[in-house]
């Protein structure tokens, strides 16, 4: 094991040439980061998902019935031991043939079938309510931190010139605030990645499971090789998006269709923006560029980097997505439902629904996250993006 641990940590993989892991040691006059900070990540994870039981339960949901949300989910079918066991064990979808040998052995039309077939695919769909305290949280959370993270960067050179994200590394001090952030950020994204299970589960269950393995990836190795100053910029670029996404969201349940409406295309815009625009040349022009031209190359940052480029790959694809669906919404009136609605994965077939009655099946969660990646997105799912 020691020989597996010497071989993984080694120095000419993670640092610059002439750097040992002993020069990177905490001491009285400087705090450098630690691998074994990451182990904090676990603790606040559970504290930050008790801390959402308790934001859900006593704050988002009596706000949610002080707008009149809807509390009850879809209407249930009614019970039929013999259809439920072909449910549960053979199929959701029925052809016509087991249609018509269910309509002889219940004496029922093929239409009473079919409608109690979808009637019960729906019965398994999260109500109104639980998915609007899912979003608020989201909002809540993404406000906080973006709010938390540009009164921390304005503070900071690295906001206003890329360069100094490498003046002096790796021998650049933890500060108090920069551990907190990052901290924070990396629980939540260990929490997102727990409570995917347990959460509305929606088509881009896989993409978005990925996602949420690049953001914890990414915040990690930024933060075991001390790239945190960069790795702070691209927390807050992504957070931006995402809170105007989980507000459409809210917006759609609480039925205020013009207003969540005008809050989507306000999102397609941010994140389009943000992710196509201003990652690309603020973000990986100094990684890739004046990363190289201030400390030359070692194996760490082109694993870096890639993981860096896969996010902006993750990018194309959602922000064609978020182009698709905005382009139906303006130029048709209509939109089509993605794999990112908010309907769980054993719902209906798609249909094309009005803009003005269905904004929800258009919105994602993203991002990178979201994540920060992916934290919530549109996919075809944080979309969060989550980093």
């Amino acid at each position: 094991m020691a020989g597996i641990l010497a071989w993984f940590w080694n120095e000419r993989f993670w640092l610059p040439h002439n750097v040992t892991w002993a020069d990177l040691q905490s001491t009285e006059e400087a705090t450098f980061p630690q691998a074994e900070d990451l182990y904090l990540a676990f603790p606040l994870a559970f504290c930050i998902f008790m801390i959402r039981m308790l934001f859900e339960r006593f704050i988002a949901k009596p706000c949610a019935l002080g707008l009149k949300v809807q509390a009850n989910g879809p209407q249930k079918a009614q019970p039929n031991a013999i259809l439920e066991k072909v449910f549960t064990a053979i199929t959701k979808h029925p052809d016509e043939k087991r249609l018509e040998g269910l309509s002889k052995q219940l004496d029922w039309d093929v239409r009473s079938i079919q409608r109690w077939f979808r009637q019960r695919r729906n019965q398994e769909k999260p109500s109104t309510l639980r998915k609007f305290c899912e979003s608020m949280w989201r909002f809540a959370f993404y406000l906080y931190i973006f709010t938390y993270g540009v009164r921390f960067l304005k503070k900071t050179p690295w906001l206003w010139n890329t360069r100094q994200c490498w003046s002096g590394y790796p021998y650049q001090p933890l500060t108090p605030d920069l551990h907190y952030y990052y901290m924070v950020e990396l629980s939540f994204y260990w929490s997102l990645m727990f409570s995917q299970f347990i959460d509305v589960k929606r088509k881009d269950f896989g993409i978005m499971f990925v996602h949420h393995i690049l953001a914890v990836s990414l915040i990690s190795f930024s933060y075991v090789t001390n790239l945190t100053r960069v790795g702070t910029l691209i927390f807050c670029l992504h957070d931006a998006a995402d809170i105007v996404l989980e507000a459409a969201k809210m917006a759609n349940y609480c039925k205020c269709q013009k207003l969540s409406d005008l809050l989507f295309l306000t999102f397609a815009i941010v994140f389009i923006v943000s992710r196509l625009g201003v990652y690309p040349l603020w973000i990986l022009n100094t990684t890739l560029f004046e990363l190289y031209e201030a400390l030359g190359n070692f194996p760490a940052l082109w694993v870096f980097n890639v993981l860096l480029l896969v996010l902006q790959i993750l990018h194309c694809l959602w922000s064609y997505l978020v182009i698709k669906v905005a382009y139906k919404a303006i130029s048709k009136g209509k939109v089509a439902k993605d794999a990112r609605s908010d309907v769980e994965s054993s719902s209906d077939e798609e249909e094309t629904v009005p803009r003005s009655k269905a904004l929800h099946s258009t919105i994602a969660t993203n991002g990178t996250s979201g994540a920060n990646g992916t934290n919530g997105y549109l996919t075809g799912g944080t979309c969060s993006e989550e980093h």
